[in-house]
This record gives C-alpha cells, structure tokens and sequence, in this order.
C-alpha cells in the first residue's frame, strides 16, 4: 500500500460523499477546512478497514490534515505486514 493508493481511496470515498472538489483533495489539505468532521473521519477509518481488509485500532489523536490521516492507516499496515 502506497500513499497514492491510500489517497485514491480517500479521495473516492469522499468525492461520493461530499462535494469536496478532487483537486483540493491532498496530503496537505487541512480536515477541518475541508469540513470532515469526527464522523466522516470515522467513515474513512472504516472504509479503508473495508477496501484493505483490516482493523484498525482507535485513533488516540485526531489527525488534522488529509496526510496526518493516511499516516494512520499506513503505519498499522506496515506493522501489520512486520507481523504476517
């Protein structure tokens, strides 16, 4: 799993859901400012769970931006394939 990829599936989940425009959609995009709120962030933590086919363990921190928040899901799934 790539940043790209994790991006893509971000991007797809909340161009279905939210009227974000694609290009403002980056790493460096602030959550709040884009207006995903602690729910959508849950709905994102769960469809990545669903597409990659993991679990996810709660966020103690709440990420701020669209990178913070791939972070995330990239760090469980490299020490997830450390333990496979």
């Amino acid at each position: 799993m790539t940043n790209e990829s994790s991006l893509k599936i971000l991007r797809e989940f909340l161009l279905e859901r939210t009227e974000i425009p694609e290009e403002k959609i980056t790493p460096e995009a602030s959550l709040e400012e884009l207006g995903i709120d602690s729910l959508t962030q849950l709905e994102l933590l769960f469809e990545f769970e669903e597409k990659l086919n993991i679990s996810l363990p709660d966020v103690e921190e709440r990420p701020k931006t669209i990178g913070e928040l791939i972070s995330v899901v990239e760090k469980h799934m490299s020490a997830k394939a450390l333990t496979d």
